[in-house]
């Protein structure tokens, strides 16, 4: 029969509940820390997904911005229900309400200025394994704008009340015109009632008959204080005696009048006074509702962001959380202890293997290296960062149990052997293919042959339930145990023999080796009587102790490799990330030159274009003069030239690669003597001409357009006999483009 599941017990020993009071302690209302103090772990991956959702938004918006202010809020649900029913609320619960209101306004505020947050997208998917676990990514929008949404600033209300209220004693003038008449009526009675008997009291003739020359209030009525003996030399009432019976004080009769008048503006002021007050309270009972939801809004916002703060104090990362029942955990720090002294370990489970066998020696962190696995379970499950290195991966499971301590219990008559196997008995009657159990110190209190015959079954049953398990123990049969089974991994917490100190490193897929031998020999034990204590290890016991031995040479070796090659790669990448860099410096100063000198072509051009056009210009207008022959040969001349000039400057500049065309390119011998009637290209000005008259020497008389001149045979280029050919037609060899030229194949 199952005995029941208690699952705070479970919870309580991976100390869970500690984490849960430093959470509160970073709420700052009684309603939050609360919360803070009942959440629980959540039991499917869709709910532990959002909680972690809404954690690393609030992170990111503490990094980004800071974090927003939650002042102090009260739960003001009560007196609100009061107010809504018709009751009138005290000045302090009014104050109270304009607080939270404060909040609630000063939230969405925040939000509203820091609204361009956007969170990149973060998979959160869980491995490839049994039961083919969902993946999952979170949304990219900020999970608590539901909450801040929510919020419903009411600032009229909130001013209301603070222009109204100054204090739980006192309300304003302002809060009403009626009020503010009534108190300027009291302090115009009261100052002629003061300055009446102020009068009296600087009087010769009333003097000496007053005990102190002070004027006072008795029952809220100004007075004088007159000695005993003449009381009846002061017209008026008495109003009180003090304590030694020789002073009266005296309200003289010609202030009576003023004094009656204060009394009922006083009253007055009473009655305006609770008018007010009904008034603000029927104001606030009317908007019960939207407040009492902005409240619990605000409530859970400082949940959300002392989950955020924590996870700053814990150096904390988001987990990939998974239902696949899969624990990688990198580089994990138990949370609760000494962040300068933890020593960060790597544990995993349910991947390749679904049971865990921690064997080491005592002190040596096997039991730590558990409670951490389940601690950062629970948190993560919980909407908690956890202190592990990026990417490490935690699973929701429906239960997690844990056997952890010395649960002895006098009232009961259990012994220590008693209360575990009673534990373990709950266990596997509520464990299943959800269930993560850890049990430290498995089968240990009784005989060791019998213990660990009882700690085998126990494992395989856990398995067969599907069941994660993660087991300490010092018996050498369970080494053996996981070496031979199936899905069970021998893990052991490494222990320096040198040093004689644990290292509180958790070694998975190695077995933990028998150090007592070594231990006792390093204390200084009779070597003599060591080896007499081997003779009596049996000689299985011994092989396999070998074996373990060697297995920890080897992979003490390996880490040694494995240093020098991460050692390697580390020089190799840093090589090619400086030879990455300095390539894409050239690159990039490469493509400014070229910019930089195409910008400068294509001003050229421009410039080029504008005064060949305009000396063209020139030359039309000359050639109507067609007697001005010698102006015509000048202007083509210096057009000639200029031309010239220009488009050499324009193709350096589009070429800054190759440079200016050689001067054996520039000045190419002529194949052949040009005929009369042949179209020639005119060089230096890129345009065509037709030959004339047979060359002489240097020369040769050509026509372009309506220009005729003497052309010298080095500025002369073939191009064939087409009378139709485009003047515009580049040297024989090579290709004009906008502003750069290359060479054809």
């Amino acid at each position: 029969m199952s005995m029941g599941l208690n699952t705070e017990k479970h919870y309580k020993a991976l100390e869970y509940d500690k984490i849960l009071k430093r959470l509160s302690e970073r709420c700052s209302c009684e309603d939050s820390r609360s919360l803070a103090l009942s959440l629980k772990p959540q039991k499917t991956l869709a709910e532990a997904l959002a909680l972690l959702n809404q954690t690393e938004d609030a992170y990111i918006l503490l990094a980004k911005f800071g974090g927003p202010s939650f002042g102090t809020l009260k739960n003001i649900g009560n007196p609100l229900a009061r107010a809504a029913a018709g009751s009138t609320l005290s000045l302090r619960e009014l104050l109270d309400i304009a607080e939270d209101l404060r909040v609630i306004r000063s939230l969405s505020e925040w939000r509203a200025r820091n609204n361009n947050i956007s969170k990149p997208n973060n998979k959160t998917s869980a491995a490839d394994g049994a039961g083919s676990p969902k993946s999952y990514i979170l949304n990219p929008i900020s999970s608590l704008d539901v909450f801040f949404g929510a919020l419903t600033p009411n600032k009229f209300l909130e001013d209301k009340i603070t222009s109204a209220v100054l204090s739980e004693d006192e309300v304003a003038d302002s809060a009403s015109p009626e009020l503010y008449d009534i108190r300027r009526a009291i302090r115009r009675q009261s100052a002629k009632a003061r300055e009446h008997l102020e009068n009296m009291t600087r009087s010769a003739h009333y003097r000496a008959y007053l005990q102190d020359a002070i004027v006072t209030q008795r029952n809220g009525r100004f007075v004088i204080p007159v000695k005993n003996e003449h009381r009846g030399e002061v017209a008026g009432l008495v109003h009180d005696t003090s304590s030694s019976g020789q002073t009266v004080f005296v309200e003289p009769m010609a202030v009576v009048e003023a004094n009656n008048e204060i009394k009922v503006l006083q009253s007055r002021e009473a009655d305006e006074i609770e008018r007010i007050i009904s008034e603000l309270s029927a104001m606030a009972g009317s908007f019960k509702d939207s407040i009492i939801a902005g409240y619990e809004n605000a409530v859970e916002l400082n949940l959300i962001f002392a989950k955020g703060h924590l996870a700053y104090d814990m150096k904390a990362s988001v987990p990939l959380l998974n239902d696949g029942g899969i624990i990688d955990f990198k580089k994990a720090r138990h949370p609760l202890l000494d962040p300068k002294a933890v020593v960060p370990t790597d544990i995993n489970l349910g991947g390749d293997f679904d049971t865990l066998v921690i064997t080491g020696p005592n002190t040596g962190g096997k039991t730590v290296s558990i409670k951490t696995a389940g601690l950062l379970t629970l948190m993560a499950a919980s909407g908690f960062m956890i202190p592990a290195a990026d990417n490490s991966r935690a699973a929701v499971f429906d239960r997690v149990f844990a056997d952890i301590g010395d649960e002895q219990s006098i009232e009961q008559s259990l012994s220590t052997f008693s209360s575990h196997i009673t534990n373990i008995i709950n266990i596997i009657e509520n464990c299943g293919g959800s269930t993560l159990a850890l049990i430290d110190e498995l089968g240990a209190g009784t005989d060791p042959v019998e213990g660990a015959a009882l700690a085998m079954a126990i494992l395989e049953r856990l398995c067969i339930c599907g069941c994660k398990t993660a087991a300490t123990t010092h018996y050498a049969e369970l080494k053996a145990y996981a070496l031979r089974t199936p899905r069970v991994q021998n893990a052991s917490c490494e222990f320096d023999v040198n040093t004689l100190r644990p290292t509180y490193r958790l070694l998975v897929g190695v077995p933990g080796r028998s150090n007592a031998f070594a231990i006792s020999e390093r204390l200084g034990m009779e070597k003599a009587l060591v080896d007499r204590a081997r003779e009596f290890v049996a000689s299985e016991n011994a092989r396999f102790e070998d074996v373990v031995d060697s297995l920890e040479k080897s992979r003490l070796e390996m880490e040694k490799e494995k240093e020098i090659a991460e050692d390697l790669r580390a020089k190799a990448e840093k090589a090619k990330d400086e030879t990455e860099k300095r390539r894409s410096e050239i690159e990039k100063a490469a493509e400014k030159e070229l910019e930089k000198a195409k910008g400068e072509a294509k001003r050229l051009t421009e410039n080029a274009k504008r005064e060949a056009a305009a000396l063209l210009n020139e030359i039309e207008l000359l050639r109507k003069e067609k007697n001005n022959t010698d102006n015509i040969a000048t202007l083509a001349g210096r057009a000639k030239a200029e031309m010239k000039r220009r488009v050499t400057a324009v193709e350096d500049a589009a070429d800054p690669v190759f440079g200016k065309i050689s001067a054996a390119e520039e000045d190419c011998a002529l194949p052949r003597m040009p005929v009369p009637g042949e179209t020639v290209l005119l060089a230096d000005i890129g345009r065509e001409a037709v030959v004339l008259s047979p060359p002489d020497k240097n020369n040769v008389e050509v026509q372009a357009g309506i220009i005729k001149m003497r052309a010298p045979l080095a500025n002369i280029r073939l191009i064939g006999n087409k009378k139709d050919a485009n003047p515009a037609n580049p040297l024989p060899g090579f290709i004009k483009t906008s502003g750069s030229r290359a060479k054809t194949e």
